[in-house]
């Protein structure tokens, strides 16, 4: 703060936790214009008088992005079962799906096991396995996106054979953004410029009456289908479970020994303390060797912002 001069002023700022997470739905390609979606910008400025307006010489912006985390409670293990009867064939056909936990991190493989009784004369051609996505957008008009994010069609083990019970198999499926770039209205966490993203994560609602603060509120399931063959409907179950991050772990206060104090500080000189804390053991080490190239390229970029409004006036 002291090299910043008399003139810098620290803040801080916490977003209603009912806030909704940055999201954006992703363009076809070919679209041009910002895409649809939530996302937040910390703008800062300076005037002389409280109603002065912003404008480019006295104000600065900064795209900033809110995640989701979930709560680190377990939920109940997914699980669903169907039953289908068959005109002119007696018995049933019994579906039976779960998934190996409630909650996954982005990236992580998803376990189905999936079991079938078949009790009729019909016979089970081959299983089918996706991964949906679910966008209620709830900004201007009520809408719904469903995408596929991940699929696995499978005829091993198949065909299940009249009255064959006891089929049971686990299937892995992965849900990654890679594979669904050219995928339209896809809901995608929101991304900072530069930088990659992943799938949206899954809305976190303690209050459904919340759902139109929301803006756009996302859910994923695991949808299982039974495929008969021709003149028979198929059989499915959908398991919903949640996508998420992983909650970052908390930092310690930060401690410095005295084997940790660079050969240039002296042990016994007391450390400044500010509301913006820097890691004195690698930032601060190096901090008098790149201040210059610091305060050089905000001035450069300073003047340049002098000369685009002086070129618009």
């Amino acid at each position: 703060m002291k090299k910043l001069g008399p003139n810098a002023y620290p803040f801080y700022f916490e977003l209603p936790g009912c806030s909704p997470a940055s999201v954006t739905l992703q363009p076809a390609p070919g679209d041009t214009g910002k895409p649809c979606g939530v996302d937040y910008e910390l703008k800062t400025y300076v005037a002389e008088t409280p109603d002065e307006k912003p404008h480019k010489r006295n104000s600065v912006r900064l795209a900033i992005r809110k995640l989701t985390y979930a709560p680190e409670e377990p939920a109940p293990q997914p699980n669903a079962e169907a039953v289908k009867e068959f005109m002119m064939s007696p018995g049933n056909l019994r579906l039976e799906a779960s998934l190996d936990k409630e909650k996954y991190y982005h990236g992580e493989s998803i376990a189905v096991n999936v079991l079938v009784d078949n009790n009729t004369n019909k016979t089970v051609k081959r299983v089918k396995i996706s991964v949906r996505q679910f966008a209620d957008i709830c900004l201007f008009s009520t809408a719904q996106y469903k995408c596929t994010v991940a699929e696995q069609e499978s005829e091993e083990g198949f065909p299940i054979a009249p009255s064959q019970t006891g089929f049971c198999k686990v299937y892995y499926l992965t849900p990654l953004l890679t594979n669904n770039r050219d995928k339209r209205g896809l809901a995608l966490d929101g991304k900072l410029k530069h930088e990659d993203t992943n799938l949206a994560s899954s809305t976190i609602m303690t209050d459904q009456n919340q759902k139109e603060n929301l803006g756009i509120v996302v859910q994923y399931k695991v949808k299982v289908r039974l495929s008969l063959g021709f003149g028979s409907s198929d059989l499915s179950v959908e398991l919903p479970f949640t996508l998420t991050h992983p909650k970052p772990p908390e930092t310690p206060p930060s401690s410095r020994t005295p084997s940790a104090v660079p050969p240039s500080e002296s042990p016994d000189v007391p450390l400044d303390t500010n509301l913006i804390q820097l890691d004195t053991n690698t930032v601060g080490y190096y901090a008098n060797q790149d201040d210059d190239f610091i305060f050089e390229d905000f001035a450069r970029l300073r003047l340049k912002g002098h000369d685009n409004d002086d070129t618009e006036a």
